[in-house]
């Protein structure tokens, strides 16, 4: 029972609604059916196939909210649940930034479902093992990979009249490749939610060579360089600067979206030109989810355009209080590109380090949106336009935000944790010290 249609999800939801004797009350019903396979040291390690259905239920009584979780959905179990929603919220304080349950809404149908990822078997997975563990072996090299598939729905419904679902597919695939003296070491990321699109073959190769380029690394000095980032070296850093764009943060003093003396950015050209960053849930490579768990409508936003910021998110509660509509972020986005392939970078790269990935990012300073973390699984000295040798990883401490503002070139798009982002140039980027990491 762990995959329900629109109208088995919506007959579930109207029980709980019609059991409930609170003042308001919201349901939140999901279900998946998930499988992986993981290897390591070129040998497949564990695989499975996971299914699971919960329901959730919040009671409100004034400003007291109480809530129950339950993975039952028999009627007994469902006023079990309802009765027991209601009993925490008598027990709860009360929360001054309470809001009721939303009215009704109109929410388009999302196009995250894919049929063929819905299918995948057992055997599917384990050619995607293969695809890796194969090419491994052949060069020499030990393969460490994961590869897990989601099919699932989520719905919500609440005493106000709202409704919502979505079914939605995905898979996910990281492989690590380490040469067997283990100084050399690659890596590889995609996520898709049509299955069709996933090429383990090509990703393994991708991180094989990285692997076996990057072997016996040679220790430069840190400081400040021209980088080329590939997706995953950036990712984390942008990723970081959006969750950061909340109005209330920025309003309150907190945020690097805080102006000296009161007030915001909004409006104002933080980061270079050429950055535009949205999100659109219709977006073919990159589609999301239709609505937020508050029961907000997700449409196509702007959050930076031109590098001017477009759009601070705004939750339900401050909202109402700044008297403006809502604005929320789906969680994905969407950062435009260019043309140009990391080829094409690296001949035109006078002096330069080529960054695979970063990794163990954690804040310095919110204020300025100072990070630091490590490079990892490839990191290579690019002189005169060619890869010279690999070099030994690195700490760095930067901002997203610095970092944009040095942009120079623009590269192709590519899906990454649930974000489309380019491969890009930065001249000055920082590092401060080496690590002796792989």
């Amino acid at each position: 029972m762990a995959i329900l249609n629109k109208e088995e999800a919506k007959a579930i939801l109207q029980k709980i609604i019609s059991l409930s004797k609170a003042e308001s009350v919201e349901a939140n019903l999901g279900g998946y059916q998930g499988g992986n396979i993981r290897y390591a040291r070129n040998t497949v390690t564990t695989a499975g196939v996971e299914t699971n259905t919960s329901l959730s239920v919040t009671s409100n009584f004034g400003k007291k909210s109480g809530s129950a979780s339950i993975n039952e959905l028999d009627d007994a179990a469902l006023e079990r649940v309802v009765r027991r929603s209601e009993e925490l919220a008598q027990f709860s304080p009360e929360n001054p930034e309470f809001m009721p349950p939303m009215e009704a809404q109109e929410f388009k149908d999302s196009i995250t479902f894919k049929q063929s990822t819905a299918n995948i078997t057992p055997e599917d997975r384990t050619k995607i093992a293969e695809s890796s563990i194969g090419p491994a072996k052949a060069s020499g090299v030990i393969a460490a990979g994961f590869q897990e598939d989601y099919n699932g729905f989520d719905a919500m419904m609440n005493s106000k009249g709202l409704f919502a679902y979505n079914r939605g597919t995905s898979t996910d695939f990281t492989v690590t490749m380490r040469t067997e003296d283990g100084t050399g070491s690659g890596y590889a990321i995609h996520d898709y939610n049509d299955i069709n699109n996933l090429d383990t073959a090509a990703a393994s190769k991708r991180a094989i060579k990285k692997a076996v380029d990057s072997k016996n690394a040679k220790a430069i000095e840190p400081g400040k360089y021209t980088v080329i980032l590939e997706p995953a070296a950036s990712v984390g850093l942008i990723r970081n600067m959006m969750w950061n764009l909340g109005a209330r943060r920025a309003d309150e003093g907190r945020s690097f979206m805080s102006k000296k003396g009161g007030g915001t950015k909004l409006g104002e050209q933080i980061i270079d030109e050429r950055v535009n960053i949205y999100q659109d849930p219709f977006n073919e490579a990159n589609p999301s989810r239709t609505w937020t768990g508050s029961g907000l409508p997700v449409r196509k936003t702007d959050w930076i355009k031109g590098g001017a910021v477009e759009n601070l998110r705004y939750g339900r509660f401050w909202a109402q209080e700044k008297e403006v509509e809502p604005v929320p972020f789906s969680g994905r986005f969407i950062m435009d590109g260019a043309n140009a392939t990391t080829e094409e970078m690296i001949k035109d790269t006078k002096r330069g380090i080529l960054v695979t990935r970063l990794w163990y990012i954690r804040s310095v300073d919110p204020q300025t949106l100072l990070y630091t973390g490590l490079t990892r699984d490839g990191t290579f000295y690019i002189e005169n336009g060619e890869i010279k040798y690999p070099v030994k990883n690195f700490r760095f401490n930067e901002s997203p935000v610095i970092m944009l503002n040095n942009l120079e070139t623009l590269g192709k798009q590519y899906r990454i944790d649930g974000n489309m982002v380019p491969v890009m140039k930065i001249r000055d980027f920082t590092f401060s010290s080496l690590s002796d990491a792989v």
